[in-house]
């Protein structure tokens, strides 16, 4: 079993419209990656104790990763992917034995550099710059996309 985590700067308030897409695709997420050996799906919110900018942000995102995770992290200047060459990266990594992978989204300014460079892999949405907390629901919707692609589903079409 892979556990996945996602942790992100910034916390969602409960009554968000954003709070319910991603507790939703989470809901999704689990029920159907865990015939899969993958999941649970945990958030991290992350809130940096000192001074804001990447370099603190970088340090708390750390502390909230388990050690020796597979690290993703999403970067505006990362590779894209289309959803089935993510679903198969994920099965490469719970194939290989991996326990753990943790996806990093950063603040406003982005990921640090050198938290970037420690990186696994590095993952576009695209070349637009996108809100960090669209991103992490984007991200939510894109791992169970991921399991409904593993699990044979018909919830993504080409």
């Amino acid at each position: 079993m892979m556990r996945l985590h996602v942790a992100a700067i910034g916390r969602i308030r409960a009554d968000a419209p954003e709070r319910a897409l991603l507790d939703d695709y989470r809901t999704r997420f689990d029920r159907t990656a865990r015939p899969l050996g993958l999941g649970p799906l945990t958030e991290h919110e992350v809130e940096p104790k000192k001074a804001s900018g990447k370099g603190p942000e970088a340090e708390a995102l750390r502390r909230a990763l388990p050690a020796g995770a597979v690290l993703i992290a999403l970067d505006e200047r990362g590779k894209l992917m289309t959803s089935p060459a993510f679903a198969d990266l994920l099965a490469r990594y719970r194939d290989d034995g991996r326990s753990d992978l943790a996806c990093v989204i950063g603040g406003a300014d982005g990921l640090d550099p050198a938290l970037r460079s420690e990186a696994d892999q590095s993952l576009s949405f695209g070349r637009m710059v996108w809100p960090h907390m669209l991103a992490r629901v984007m991200l939510f919707e894109q791992l169970y996309r991921a399991a409904s692609i593993l699990a044979g589903s018909p919830y993504h079409r080409v």
